[in-house]
């Protein structure tokens, strides 16, 4: 039998590889993680890894308790974000936190990043953004953690963004769209559009995933 726990780091080693080919993160920035659906726990990225260059050792275990009980005995730094995520979001199994550059310049030149497409308005649904914290500090954890009680995407100000789904792969792809529709905006700014967005009259039809 496979284990879950090794699929799901395969799953997260993937994403990270991708991001960082696309350039959502640099260095040792960003963190992952996913939800053990058989124990109150969730792995997530130690301390200082690189999200392409992820193996099996660049993992912690952490209680939903708050207690490192497996792994690296050093997570990433915004442990707490995800931890509180899922305190949070019961129906949520994975967060992607990452710094797409797009998303962020936007949000700190005072746009908003709006959904223009129907794949923007289908997983992302609405995008919530908090002020700047500080990394790893429990006021951050604390404000993603209360925005995403009704959104699934988080502008972190002048720092990135956290994207859920109930699993890897979907919280990677709003991460991917929450860049493209920032993108598409950005296009639209350099048209002289300042407040196109997806028909309002069509938001009703639009079935989220």
């Amino acid at each position: 039998m496979t284990d879950p726990t090794a699929l799901l780091i395969a799953e997260l080693a993937a994403a990270g590889s991708d991001a960082v080919s696309r350039g959502l993160v640099v260095a040792s920035g960003g963190n992952l993680s996913a939800r053990l659906l058989d124990r109150d726990a969730f792995i997530v990225t130690a301390a200082g890894t690189r999200l392409d260059r992820l193996g099996p050792e660049d993992f912690s275990l952490v209680g939903l308790d708050g207690r490192v009980i497996g792994g690296s005995p050093v997570p990433s730094s915004e442990w707490k974000l995800h931890w509180r995520t899922y305190q949070a979001r019961p129906d949520v199994n994975a967060v992607i936190h990452l710094h797409p550059q797009t998303a962020v310049v936007l949000d700190a030149l005072g746009y908003e990043v709006r959904l223009l497409t129907l794949d923007h308005v289908m997983y992302l649904r609405r995008v919530v953004r908090i002020p700047f914290f500080h990394n790893g500090s429990d006021e951050l954890a604390a404000a993603s953690a209360d925005a995403s009680r009704d959104c699934d995407a988080v502008i972190l100000a002048n720092h990135g963004c956290s994207t859920l789904g109930d699993t890897v792969a979907m919280a990677y792809r709003r991460a991917l769209s929450l860049e493209e529709a920032a993108q598409n905006t950005f296009r639209c700014i350099q048209l002289g559009d300042l407040g196109t967005t997806f028909p309002e009259d069509a938001l009703t039809g639009v079935h989220h995933p």
